[in-house]
């Protein structure tokens, strides 16, 4: 059962608590220093890359758009350098944080780094992956995270559905997965995590980012893409029908449609007929309003 945490600490003598004092935001010394205090060492298994450059994290607030009226998710905070960034924008940041250590640190950070937004954040040490509404003190508006490369997109995927009051959302995944996500029908990178994120949002990429902001560095590029929830839904059709079709179509992706659907759906060539689509087509070059037609036939 995830456990909510208002922040109630104490800030430091060495920071003054006035409206109009600055956020200290997080650099490389103050990043390595948290984790030298709490023992930790970063591990691939959790996709722990700690950001340490303060202008990324201006960067990903300012590109996020976010209102006084916001509510924000975001998705481990880690050591605190991002959630520094957006309490001063938003009225209320919610840090889904699986590691206890971390989860317990991030308000003390927050009070000694900013004590005037403090009171903004709450903590909710669950797995992102499961964490549903009733979990969370409030209904959030935004996602805004460096999500793990191992699980961005299912992350992405699960909080839209479980959280309808997402409206839009910021991420920084993995640069090969910001172009998938963001990719359009008949791109050689367009797949599986394209047309599924289409079903709930309209996604774009929003800038690239490097290497050196991370410690430790990971092997590859990041870069952030940005999604607004469709006003309506796109269909009333069943999304596990959906998604499976789409599954099907990607599975070999140089198969045709006929090929790709023959195993899964009968009467193939007269489904897709109905649906208006060409059986020698592939996967690739349909759109979510194509894999729409074919599931609701």
């Amino acid at each position: 059962m995830a456990t909510s945490h208002r922040n109630k600490t104490a800030r430091t003598p060495t920071h003054t608590a006035c409206e109009n004092a600055p956020v200290s935001l997080l650099g490389p010394a103050e990043v390595r220093r948290l984790a030298n205090e709490l023992n930790i060492r970063p591990t691939k298994k959790l996709g722990q890359n700690f950001v340490h450059d303060p202008n990324t994290v201006r960067k990903i607030v300012a590109a996020a758009g976010l209102t006084a009226d916001d509510v924000v998710l975001e998705v481990g905070p880690g050591l605190g350098s991002l959630t520094l960034a957006l309490l001063p924008s938003a009225k209320e940041v919610i840090a889904v944080e699986i590691d206890p250590p971390l989860a317990h640190r991030l308000p003390q950070t927050v009070q000694e780094h900013d004590p005037a937004n403090a009171s903004k954040l709450q903590v909710v040490l669950e797995d992102a992956m499961k964490v549903t509404r009733e979990d969370l003190p409030a209904q959030p508006t935004a996602i805004v995270a460096n999500l793990p490369y191992n699980i961005a997109v299912p992350v992405v995927l699960h909080l839209l559905h479980e959280l309808p009051s997402l409206r839009k959302g910021l991420v920084m995944v993995q640069a090969e997965v910001a172009d998938r996500m963001a990719a359009k029908p008949g791109s050689k990178i367009y797949g599986v995590p394209s047309v599924k994120l289409a079903w709930y949002a309209e996604a774009r990429k929003a800038g690239a980012v490097g290497k050196n902001v991370f410690w430790p560095a990971p092997n590859v590029d990041s870069g952030l893409v940005s999604f607004t929830r469709h006003e309506n839904p796109l269909s009333t059709v069943d999304k596990k029908r959906l998604f499976a079709i789409v599954d099907a179509a990607f599975a070999q992706r140089r198969k045709t449609l006929r090929a790709a659907l023959k195993g899964t759906t009968p009467n193939v060539d007269e489904l897709l007929q109905k649906a208006g689509i060409d059986p020698q087509q592939r996967g690739e070059q349909l759109s979510v309003i194509d894999f729409i037609r074919i599931a609701e036939v």
